[in-house]
């Protein structure tokens, strides 16, 4: 089995897309998996590395990145040295490093007798799942997507009244990372983004308008993100599936740094049900 580490994927925004592949070589076409992490999140975080690795053993090529502006840098694609970047991220510029890297992956000639560029499946976690809703529904190359405790509203997670106001006045919020322990800034042009752009970043209306297959899975004990939302999401598009971990978090009940050698027994139930799903569903 193969796994190359931090390539770079040059996207619109002036800053690298820090991307990995695992696959086996075969020299035979494999269906594309391209993973989206979530908000303060990372391609290593956590057991990351393990799901990568279960997809390449199934035989899918899975891709994995950093988004260009998550606090994140070539030589220490690990956690938040460049808070500037992570407070000048947005959910527009998610969307076209997701794009970037389709577009990459399509038009690949190093691994291109790996590829299957016909076959192409997205997963995100959390706020990642909302990307990669977003960007099934607007990009006709997506055959499946998966969202792993994923978000139904982005509009919903901004400040409200005071603190609202307070940001706008300030030009930037605080966030308290409790690992890392970085207060990590979030500034207006945040906000400002999404109200220019609310259309295209509604995950309401892209779910009801999913034409492909969908899989919604979601721990029961998640108190990041809560089950609730799993549920709109099946409510908004009622061909999909909709699978609940039982015992599990928001991160299916592992977390960083992860030094156990395989993963826990709620994130290979997710990663079982994802292979199934991809393997049997066709759009």
């Amino acid at each position: 089995m193969k796994s190359i580490k931090n390539l770079i994927i040059e996207g619109k925004h002036q800053k690298p897309i820090v991307t990995d592949v695992f696959y086996k070589e075969t020299h035979q076409p494999k269906k594309i998996v391209i993973f989206c992490h979530g908000y303060k999140g990372y391609k290593d975080w956590g057991a990351w590395n393990l799901v990568a690795n279960a997809f390449a053993e199934a035989g899918f090529f899975f891709v994995k990145f950093n988004f260009s502006h998550n606090g994140g840098t070539v030589k220490q694609p690990i956690d938040f040295p460049d808070l500037d970047a992570f407070g000048n991220n947005n959910y527009s510029k998610e969307l076209d490093d997701l794009e970037s890297v389709l577009n990459w992956i399509i038009t690949n000639t190093e691994y291109k007798k790996e590829l299957n560029i016909n076959d192409i499946s997205l997963i995100g976690h959390s706020r990642g799942g909302g990307i990669v809703l977003l960007k099934a529904h607007e990009n006709n190359a997506i055959k499946r997507v998966i969202t792993l405790a994923g978000v139904s509203d982005y509009k919903s997670r901004f400040p409200k009244n005071d603190e609202f106001l307070a940001w706008k006045e300030k030009g930037v919020y605080y966030v308290k990372n409790g690992r890392t322990h970085q207060e990590m800034p979030h500034f207006y042009q945040f906000y400002e983004n999404f109200v220019k752009n609310e259309n295209r970043l509604t995950i309401k209306s892209a779910t009801e308008n999913l034409k492909i297959p969908h899989l919604i899975i979601h721990g029961s004990n998640d108190t990041s993100v809560l089950i609730n939302e799993a549920e709109n999401l099946k409510k908004w598009n009622t061909k999909s599936e909709f699978k609940i971990i039982e015992k599990a978090d928001h991160v299916f009940n592992v977390f960083h740094p992860w030094k156990k050698e395989e993963m826990s027994k709620e994130l290979k139930e997710v990663v079982n049900y994802c292979i199934n799903f991809i393997q049997l569903r066709d759009s």
